[in-house]
């Protein structure tokens, strides 16, 4: 066993093991604040690190940075080792690079407009069925004209363009009212203030610099500080972890069921996913978390109740640790009861009696067998973490930052030809056309608002020929980035 899995936890000599093998089948860590569920967290992604699998963990707290340096030794540890058969353990780092979406405590994490696609920007704003709707056509048009949408300015472009020619488009892409552009116009403000100006942009993401290995063939922990971003823009931290998942699954080849994961994913305070998210994008996390353990990545949430995660997802979920809950109150022990009924039961114990009586560090565990059969529950404590438990000061963090592999690739945001700038050409073009002879003809002969991407029948190029032929060479510029999104894009279904 010990050789196919590694040690969660235990109790009296005997130890409770999670298989390499079932570790894209995904899992669940809950449990009331303060019970232990960052510690878990913790021991996991290092556990998966020491067997090679890369790992992607949101920092809220600010604490899960010490898993970059050795722990140090303590009687309390030395105690819970004793009750575990955890043979020649040793304290010791995981290799790791940090991440920062406002680019002050680690590399810089952006994605674009286009990449993340109408049905997530849906989300983030929180708009109605009709401003989703304006907001599907404003990417359709983009699509259709080859205008890179990359960040905010280039959104609220193309609105802008929609909103003036509405009575033009209205036939091809429906009735687009002022008032769902303005409501747009304003949730792009507030997302702005949010940090939605430094997100969306370029250069974004490479899924690759998510997935090394460091010279030891141990898995590198990618660690988001997600602790700024959470009192700014939790919805933000949830879209892009959502955005980043769906690229996952879009991306990497099939492998099947794999002896160990390619990657695990976890998802602290994961009912930010679910709050409020329109049933269609609920849909589609089902369908990615489905999916994707095919791929070879296991995805672990993390949050205070198993009640916060939609029941068909949460049939998904392999591993299950619940550290305790509290049930004061006849909902509470209602949820409590809930919980207990989702495991098998030992009839060594009452499980929903031992949830509300489990202490700091102790779970109750279900793992999957070799066949992926969810065994009993079993009381364990779970094992300490080889890392150090607490963050980084100041100073270890910036010297992980100073020798990181992925210096220099991000940290400098690039702003190149895209939506906006190619519309304000347009507009200038207009402009200076307002008196000249030709524009005249052509009015006079009804040139429509898309004439002017044809030159308008016209033997000299048009002003949208000419941007849509520079359009094309902007795009092969980057190695042939494709506007066309994926399942959690633009259009369900279209691959890329």
């Amino acid at each position: 066993m010990e050789q196919t899995g590694f040690l969660l936890g235990g109790a009296q000599g005997r130890g409770l093991f999670q298989l390499h093998c079932m570790g894209n089948r995904h899992g669940l860590i809950t449990g009331a604040t303060g019970t232990g569920k960052t510690i878990t967290l913790q021991v996991l992604a290092e556990s998966y690190s020491q067997i090679g699998v890369p790992v992607f963990a949101a920092d809220i707290k600010g604490d899960l940075s010490g898993i970059a340096s050795p722990g140090t030794p303590h009687q309390r540890i030395d105690e819970r080792l004793a009750t575990m058969p955890l043979n020649h353990f040793t304290f010791q780092g995981s290799p790791v690079v940090f991440w920062d979406i406002f680019g002050r405590t680690g590399h810089p994490l952006r994605s674009t407009i286009s990449e993340m696609g109408p049905l997530l920007l849906s989300s983030l704003l929180n708009v109605n069925e009709t401003q989703s709707a304006v907001l599907y056509a404003c990417f359709r048009i983009a699509d259709e004209q080859g205008l890179l949408l990359l960040d905010l300015k280039d959104l609220r472009a193309m609105l802008a363009f929609m909103s003036e020619n509405a009575a033009t488009l209205r036939g091809t892409y429906g009735n687009i009212s002022p008032a769902s552009v303005g409501a747009l116009q304003r949730q792009l403000l507030v997302l702005e203030e949010q940090g939605g100006d430094v997100f969306f942009g370029e250069p974004s993401i490479s899924l690759a610099d998510l997935m090394h290995v460091d010279f030891s063939g141990r898995g590198v922990v990618s660690i988001l500080d997600a602790a700024s971003l959470m009192s700014k823009s939790p919805k933000i931290y949830a879209t892009f972890l959502l955005w980043l998942l769906a690229e996952l699954f879009e991306q990497l080849p099939e492998v099947g069921n794999p002896d160990q994961p390619t990657m695990v994913f976890f998802f602290d305070e994961a009912h930010l996913l679910f709050n409020n998210a329109p049933k269609v994008l609920i849909d589609t996390i089902e369908q990615v978390v489905r999916l994707i353990r095919s791929k070879g990545v296991g995805i672990y949430f993390i949050t205070q109740s198993p009640m916060d995660i939609p029941e068909n997802i949460l049939g998904q979920l392999g591993l299950k640790i619940q550290h305790a809950l509290r049930a004061y109150t006849p909902k509470e022990q209602k949820a409590v009861r809930s919980v207990a009924e989702s495991f098998r039961s030992n009839p060594a114990f009452d499980t929903a009696d031992a949830i509300t009586a489990l202490g700091t560090g102790e779970a109750l565990v279900s793992v999957l067998d070799e066949k992926g059969r969810p065994g009993m529950v079993e009381r364990i404590l779970m094992r300490p973490p080889a890392s150090r438990m607490g963050p980084l000061t100041e100073q270890e963090r910036q010297s992980i930052l100073a020798r990181s592999p992925l210096k220099g690739r991000y940290d400098e945001a690039i702003d190149r030809e895209s939506a906006f700038e190619l519309l304000q050409a347009k507009a200038r073009q207009s402009i200076r056309q307002a008196d000249t002879a030709q524009r005249t003809a052509h009015a006079e002969k009804g040139v429509g608002v898309f004439d002017w991407l044809t030159g308008g029948g016209g033997r000299r190029q048009g002003v949208g020929e000419a941007f849509v032929k520079s359009t094309v060479r902007t795009i092969g510029t980057q190695l042939g980035r494709e506007i066309i999104r994926g399942i959690l894009g633009s259009f369900m279904g279209r691959k890329r």
